[in-house]
């Protein structure tokens, strides 16, 4: 089923606005942004944290994960530093062939990250990097759990927008209607916009193009009926 849902949002390439609509505005990552633009990106999500200004369990991490086409998450844990730059991006996405790098956090190098084009989202960027040093205290053990739990199998949807997570409890069949139908709706929507020339009040509020003849076909109204996003 996980599969089946990253598929169909790849293919369709469905922005993170339409699946943030699917999850009742929700699933943003706050504050992660793209560093280069026009990326889009969906996929399993792989992940990894860094703790206290060191990026040693970082690369700690990542040695032995396989990361195949997979979403690499990046949790920063008291990091107000730049996580990683270049070298750590270039090992993730061409050495161990991960879809892209989402970092709750910053990242440095930006010169070379953007001149790449590498699909990565961020909080920021700096010139100043963590060091490369093993934290004496290891991650609190229930901490560590708890996100891991939470973001490890998920699925991420990046683009212009920002990213949108979808938790493992939300992939199954009820999911993947939703997003047709909110694919679909996206359609009529616009066919009401550009074709009918219908307001915006009209087709969001009013919904206009249920109860006028002669808009919609039968089996369109049928579809429209079954679902909706605003429940």
């Amino acid at each position: 089923m996980k599969q089946k849902i990253i598929n169909l949002i790849r293919e369709n390439r469905i922005s993170t606005t339409e699946v943030a609509d699917v999850l009742g505005k929700k699933g943003q990552v706050p504050g992660v942004y793209p560093l280069n633009e026009g990326q889009f990106c969906a996929g399993e999500v792989a992940f990894v944290y860094a703790l206290n200004n060191s990026n040693w369990e970082v690369h700690e991490q990542l040695k032995d994960m396989d990361l195949r086409d997979k979403i690499v998450y990046v949790h920063g844990i008291n990091c107000d530093r730049a996580i990683f730059g270049d070298l750590v991006s270039k090992y993730i996405l061409l050495y161990k062939k991960a879809k892209a790098i989402v970092v709750d956090g910053w990242v440095r190098d930006a010169h070379t990250l953007k001149k790449e084009k590498y699909p990565i989202w961020s909080t920021g960027v700096s010139p100043i990097g963590c060091v490369n040093v093993k934290n004496e205290q290891p991650i609190d053990a229930s901490l560590y759990a708890e996100l891991k739990a939470k973001f490890d199998g998920g699925v991420m949807v990046c683009d212009d927008s920002g990213v949108v997570f979808v938790p493992k409890e939300k992939l199954n069949e009820e999911f993947v209607e939703k997003l047709n139908f909110i694919e679909f709706q996206e359609d009529v929507w616009f066919l009401c916009l550009d074709t009918h020339k219908m307001s915006t009040y009209d087709i969001v509020c009013q919904k206009k193009y249920l109860k006028e003849d002669g808009l919609l076909t039968q089996g369109q109204l049928e579809k429209l009926s079954e679902f909706s996003t605003e429940k």
